[in-house]
């Protein structure tokens, strides 16, 4: 298996996500690592609260797993995501790539969350002092 795939209630867990795509025969892993920063369009954030289609996102971050894989020169992906209540600092997704040749890492790791960003569903709602707003209410 060369892709990972999970979405969950738990604490994301960078070490986890670098373990599975390491390979000896790779000279690039690439990490993308999301994080809840404190504030947005000059608006304080309290906290994110993540809220997915279980089903449905998981399939498509494999699917967007299955074209990295096509489509770039790489080994393993690893693509996590939490949903729920996340704070200031907490992580939201991860996504490793492992690859012989940095470049293709690099690229995938982008493709990959680029693409998740647009399609996969996930919404997102920003918690203010003052209120709280849906950010990407479609995918």
């Amino acid at each position: 298996m060369n892709s990972s795939i999970l979405i969950t209630k738990e604490k994301l867990n960078l070490q986890v996500c670098y373990d599975f795509v390491q390979d000896p025969s790779c000279g690039g892993i690439a990490l993308f690592v999301g994080t809840v920063r404190n504030a947005t369009k000059a608006k304080e954030v309290t906290l994110l609260d993540f809220s997915t289609y279980k089903p449905m996102a998981a399939k498509e971050m494999q699917k967007i797993a299955d074209m990295a894989l096509l489509d770039f020169d790489i080994l393993k992906i690893a693509i996590h995501h939490a949903e729920g209540a996340l704070q200031i600092g907490d992580i939201p997704v991860i996504i490793a790539v492992s690859s012989p040749h940095r470049k293709a890492a690099f690229a995938a790791c982008q493709f990959a969350i680029d693409t998740l960003k647009e399609t996969v569903p996930i919404w997102k709602k920003e918690h203010f002092v003052d209120g709280e707003v849906w950010v990407n209410a479609t995918p």
